[in-house]
């Protein structure tokens, strides 16, 4: 029997609004449904407001059985938005609304309690852009957890002091191509290369494990001293939001349960590509979908 895992994210909840629609989502919610897809025990830490979008966030993560016992409601703030575009390649870019109820995350003991007898602890780092729930990070931050961090740099809400500190605080980074080379530069690294911009990454942060997403074109694992490539799968992409999301849930949890990197990384790519695929950050995947995705017959 595959293994159980106890995983909490930490982050932002929202709606991404689209032209035509409205989905829930946030890179930690799409992180943490994935995951709980894969029947592990998922805590989602967030804040959403008393609002009717309040409401609806709270019956969706319940009804998908997250564990919500960690959700703050704030009166004094609105759940969250993004407004959404896509370009003609289904490629998004985002306007997220400022301030909103996941700012305001407060820290509370039980949290610490959660988060210490977890497999993973998962955050990212546009939750740091405001003092509140910054903080409340931070003291986290301090367990002894396996923790996660998936980079998602949405300007104007990115500070190289927080950045770094984040990077340093992590066993697991996950950034994507573009955000590996912005990195790179703020801290002017002096190589061109992917992999050796990973390897220099990894030694600045004292980071033993770095995912870097390149798109239609795969990504790159470097775990525990040593590369693993997964060069991409052929999608029909319909919209790229929560792709790279699925894919992080996925590999975490296939590493985490013991797969081999190889293995690991080929099933990531496949869901992230499935979810691409598809309309909305969450589709439902069934392992069997996964499998014959992977291998056709």
């Amino acid at each position: 029997m595959k293994k159980q895992l106890q995983i909490v994210c930490f982050g932002e909840v929202l709606f991404d609004v689209f032209p035509s629609h409205e989905k829930i989502g946030g890179a930690p919610l799409n992180v943490a449904l994935r995951l709980q897809s894969f029947n592990n025990t998922v805590y989602m830490i967030s804040g959403i407001g008393t609002d009717e979008k309040g409401a609806d966030a709270l019956e969706y993560m319940t009804t998908r059985g997250l564990d919500t016992s960690l959700i703050q409601q704030q009166d004094n703030y609105k759940t969250g938005l993004v407004h959404v575009s896509l370009d003609v390649d289904g490629v998004a870019s985002y306007d997220i609304a400022s301030p909103c109820a996941w700012d305001f995350i407060a820290f509370h003991p039980e949290q610490l309690d959660v988060v210490n007898t977890a497999d993973a602890f998962v955050y990212g780092s546009l939750i740091a852009r405001h003092e509140v729930s910054k903080h409340t990070l931070f003291q986290i931050l301090k367990t002894t957890a396996f923790k996660v961090f998936d980079v998602n740099l949405r300007q104007p809400f990115i500070t190289k002091s927080v950045l770094v500190s984040l990077m340093q605080a992590a066993d697991f980074i996950k950034l994507n191509n573009e955000e590996l080379y912005v990195i790179s530069d703020l801290l002017e690294s002096k190589y061109k290369g992917v992999e050796q911009n990973i390897q220099w990454l990894a030694k600045l942060t004292q980071t033993k494990h770095i995912c870097v997403t390149k798109g239609k074109f795969g990504a790159v694992l470097w775990y525990n001293n040593a590369f693993y490539y997964n060069s991409g799968f052929r999608a029909q992409v319909n919209d790229t939001v929560g792709a790279g999301d699925s894919f992080l849930a996925t590999l975490i949890h296939k590493l985490l349960v013991g797969e081999h990197p190889q293995q690991a990384i080929n099933y990531a790519c496949a869901v992230g590509a499935m979810v691409a695929e598809k309309a909305g950050a969450n589709p439902e995947l069934s392992e069997k979908q996964i499998e014959n995705y992977i291998n056709p017959l």
